[in-house]
């Protein structure tokens, strides 16, 4: 695993929608805890869906910040989402991993789960990786960050996205095709 490359910042400073798909199979860790990407969705500015749609906030400033720096948010008051920045007012969201290094972190913080449920949709996860706003404006190529390009190629489906009312059809949902680590099944 140590082989693969760690993904620089540049790597950020382009469409969301082929960060996005280049994601799936990528390494994601905090402080040595996490797994292989397996599900994230794409939003930008033009996207009535996306944060960014209305301009600049207090919320959503790192939307608006340079590339490859995270975005971490709060739904429903209870659970934190992880963002990977693109260009300015654009993001992925990051909505599911293999759980592979550090199991026994993840168990403890998700309450003895079964492992397929561990990181299996957006709050899951940075409660898994133990990711809250002390995380917002982090750089991705510095710790707690580390980000390994992924090891292979990957059968990759896409979708609609999930939890949204506004552009719910937009099929900018990836994931790898029949992973049991997704957040719910993909069609196709």
């Amino acid at each position: 695993m140590h082989m693969m490359p760690t993904i620089p910042r540049s790597f950020f400073d382009r469409p969301v929608l082929d960060v996005a798909r280049d994601l799936i199979g990528a390494t994601l860790l905090v402080d040595g805890v996490g797994g292989p990407l397996v599900e994230v969705e794409a939003y930008d500015e033009t996207d009535p869906a996306s944060h960014s749609f209305r301009g600049p906030t207090a919320r959503n400033a790192a939307m608006f910040g340079p590339p490859g720096i995270a975005y971490v948010y709060k739904i429903y008051g209870i659970h934190w989402c992880l963002n990977f920045v693109c260009r300015p007012g654009s993001a992925v969201l990051i909505r599911a991993l293999e759980p592979t290094h550090g199991l026994d972190q993840m168990r403890q913080r998700r309450g003895g789960l079964a492992d397929r449920q561990l990181c299996s949709g957006p709050g899951k996860l940075c409660e898994a990786l133990a990711i809250d706003r002390r995380h917002d404006h982090v750089p991705l190529d510095q710790p707690p960050f580390t980000l390994l390009a992924a090891d292979r190629d990957h059968p990759i489906v896409t979708g609609p996205r999930i939890g949204i009312t506004k552009g719910a059809d937009t099929p900018w949902r990836f994931g790898v095709q029949n992973s049991p680590f997704l957040s719910r099944p993909m069609k196709g």
